[in-house]
């Protein structure tokens, strides 16, 4: 605790009789990358660090679109939710928001650049009546009753920030996704570090970081940067056309390669939709790009040098450009030689689609290029991260965002600033760290999360089901079994009878049917003579005893299906 925090009311001048209990919860992000989302809880009140979700693996695909948060708790405390803040209009923060906002009502938070998106993906979803409120670089708003105060940093989105709630015990300080970049004047990237000073003055309570770039030593500028090696391609290919493959939300790479094309007035073409309404959307907040430049997708052929932005989001983007490869896009054409450059990291489940476009590519005798190879992400490495510890000198220290090494490594860096290791917080998903009057009481207390598997816009919160069925199906396969009751003794008159898929070969385990057929019997009669017997719960029994009995015997968890038929009299004396 800081002599500051001390002077200006902190907790050691607190009513002791008043407690106030501070929560942090996260509900994803943690261990994982992307679907981030924190809970800060200060005496019950409710506010909401960003809404994200993340792309399944190739092993996770089976229909799936994409993975979000388990919003029960939010669900259930929704009259307490005094705020949704998002940091930039990235998927991973901000991707899950519809889905949120489908079933809570809430006010959001952003910037200018960011609502813009965020409003167009709500119109999408049908989602309506959202109150989306803007913030301005270094501004504190009342929320909730208490100041909750703005920064702006220096991310690959525009206008992005991090934020502080201020509790009685000191701030809590969210920094969201950042680098430290002097070299970038540009408003809409500038980061404004010394607000983390003046939580400083009156005492932070916990600082929770971003740990994707806490296994880089040294800062990570300027090694984000593609702008230099992108001139290069431009100058190599000067009279060629150049296809471009960027992520949507990768701005600041797309607006590093706008300014060496327009420095070197290149004819550009704006294909997909996505793009068009980015390019639309910097325009509004800060026009750059010359009218003359900007070509049509029509007259495209009329200029051997253009060079054409193709973006979109994960698989879909490589997908596309397969389908322009191969000439399957009825407006354009994909001409021998021409050049594909490629500034796209490889994130989880894209890898089999991009190698599939790049073989395409070579096919049609096109040359690809890897102009973001020896970039990195925009993420705060060592050096950013020590930057945000030594100017807000935290009570508590949480790393936040991405996988558990990395929490590691960046728990480590808090360790090198001087922060004991008893007030630094690797949680869970689900693990709820409890201060009470600014001291850490309790990491003990876990909340179950069930992450929602989403493999279209309807129903997202059945689609988990169905879709962890389908994983089930492709790897332990499937048993079913069926038998016949006489209605009203519930004798046995029909069966039973076992069939199998994908999960055994019955000709060498043939004890098997005979085994998991005698327990169906056995739990049926014995159900039958306690008289407990009830149609639901015999077919529920038989499974959990045969799900165990295959596990043991097999190794294998099976989509176990029970059918249990109740034959009227006339019908059973004819199945005899």
């Amino acid at each position: 605790m800081s002599e500051k925090k001390k002077e200006s009311g902190g907790k050691n001048s607190q009513n002791s009789s008043k407690k106030e209990v501070v929560r942090l919860l996260p509900l994803g992000g943690l261990d994982e990358d992307g679907k981030n989302l924190m809970i800060i809880e200060i005496d019950g009140d409710i506010y909401i660090a960003e809404a994200g979700l993340k792309f399944p693996t190739i092993k996770q695909a089976l229909g799936i679109e994409c993975i979000i948060p388990d919003f029960s708790y939010l669900i259930e405390h929704k009259d307490r939710i005094k705020a949704i803040i998002i940091t930039h209009g990235h998927d991973d923060v901000m991707g899950a928001l519809p889905y949120l906002l489908a079933e809570v009502k809430a006010d959001v938070y952003t910037t200018e650049f960011t609502a813009r998106i965020l409003g167009r993906h709500l119109n999408k979803s049908g989602v309506r009546g959202v109150k989306i409120r803007i913030v301005n670089p270094l501004e504190t708003k009342r929320i909730g009753g208490r100041p909750v105060t703005f920064f702006p940093l220096t991310h690959s989105f525009p206008q992005a920030f991090g934020f502080g709630v201020r509790s009685k015990n000191g701030w809590i300080v969210y920094t969201g996704e950042f680098i430290e970049d002097y070299n970038n004047v540009h408003d809409m990237y500038r980061g404004e570090y010394s607000a983390l000073s003046r939580f400083h003055n009156e005492g932070v309570l916990v600082l929770m970081q971003d740990s994707k770039g806490s296994d880089r030593s040294g800062h990570t500028s300027p090694s984000h940067r593609i702008g230099p090696t992108f001139r290069q391609v431009l100058e190599n290919y000067a009279h060629k056309r150049i296809f471009v493959t960027c992520y949507t939300q990768s701005v600041f790479w797309m607006e590093e390669m706008l300014q060496e094309c327009i420095e070197m007035r290149r004819p550009m073409c704006f294909y997909t939709r996505e793009c068009q309404e980015l390019i639309g959307d910097l325009q509004a907040i800060s026009p750059q790009i010359p009218d003359e430049l900007v070509i049509s997708v029509k007259d495209v052929k009329k200029h051997d040098n253009a060079v054409i932005f193709i973006t979109g989001q994960g698989r879909n983007l490589f997908k596309l450009m397969i389908n322009i490869t191969n000439n399957e896009e009825s407006d354009i054409r994909f001409e021998d030689g021409d050049i594909v450059a490629a500034c796209t990291q490889m994130i989880p489940g894209v890898e089999k689609d991009f190698g599939a476009m790049e073989n395409d590519i070579y096919k049609r005798e096109g040359t690809i290029i890897r102009i973001d190879r020896n970039a990195v992400g925009m993420h705060p490495a060592k050096e950013d991260l020590k930057m945000a510890i030594y100017m807000t000198t935290p009570d508590y220290y949480m790393p936040i965002k991405g996988e558990y090494r990395m929490l590691c490594a960046n728990a480590m860096i808090a360790l090198e600033m001087g922060i004991p290791d008893d007030r630094i917080l690797i949680l869970d998903n689900g693990q709820i760290a409890t201060f009470v009057n600014g001291e850490l009481v309790s990491t003990e207390e876990t909340m179950e999360l069930h992450d929602a598997l989403v493999d279209g816009k309807e129903n997202w919160d059945q689609a988990g089901v169905v879709l962890k069925d389908r994983e089930i199906l492709s790897t332990d396969g499937v048993m079913v079994l069926a038998i016949g009751l006489d209605s009203k003794t519930k004798k046995i008159v029909n069966g039973p009878d076992v069939q199998t898929r994908g999960l055994i070969y019955l000709r060498e385990a043939a004890y098997i049917t005979k085994d998991v057929a005698k327990i169906m019997e056995d739990t049926i009669e014995e159900m039958v003579a306690n008289h407990t017997y009830e149609n639901m719960e015999a077919r529920g029994a038989v499974r959990d005893k045969v799900v165990k009995y295959l596990q043991k015997e097999t190794g294998k968890r099976p989509m176990v299906l029970t059918v249990i038929l109740e034959i009227t009299p006339d019908k059973a004396a004819d199945q005899k």
